[in-house]
């Protein structure tokens, strides 16, 4: 199941990235919090490639590696979290996400997010063996 998950997420991560860079670039680009004070187009090309990056690196890391893949990616899902809520806070349509209720109902999934990512990869243990008790 943990290599499962763990190639589901690093797919999914690579698909989203390359739908950034060209067929929902529009989409991403409303999702982008007014606050943020970068170039929206350029949030959504610098994500969408950090996004592929990290796809790849789930899909391919040695085992070595995975575990810290696991918690950069993790990582990465804490930092776009604020868009999520911007996009609920701010009452943006996209992707099929046209109501409050739908928006808020999303930010439950960034938390699964990142529980997958740390599981998946060992990323759990890799992080408790280092700063545990």
């Amino acid at each position: 199941m943990r290599v499962i998950a763990r190639l589901w997420l690093g797919a999914s991560l690579t698909f989203a990235g390359i739908s950034h860079l060209s067929f929902s670039r529009q989409e991403f680009r409303a999702q982008v919090p007014a606050w943020v004070p970068v170039d929206e187009d350029l949030v959504v090309l610098a994500s969408g490639v950090v996004e592929i990056v990290l796809g790849l690196a789930l899909l391919f890391a040695v085992r070595r590696w995975r575990p810290i893949v696991g918690v950069v990616v993790a990582v990465f899902f804490v930092a776009v979290f604020p868009g999520n809520i911007g996009q609920w806070r701010e009452h943006v349509d996209a992707f099929g996400l046209d109501t409050d209720g739908k928006r808020f109902t999303r930010l439950f999934f960034q938390p699964v997010l990142i529980a997958i990512a740390l599981w998946s990869t060992g990323g759990w243990s890799w992080l408790r063996d280092r700063f545990g008790r």
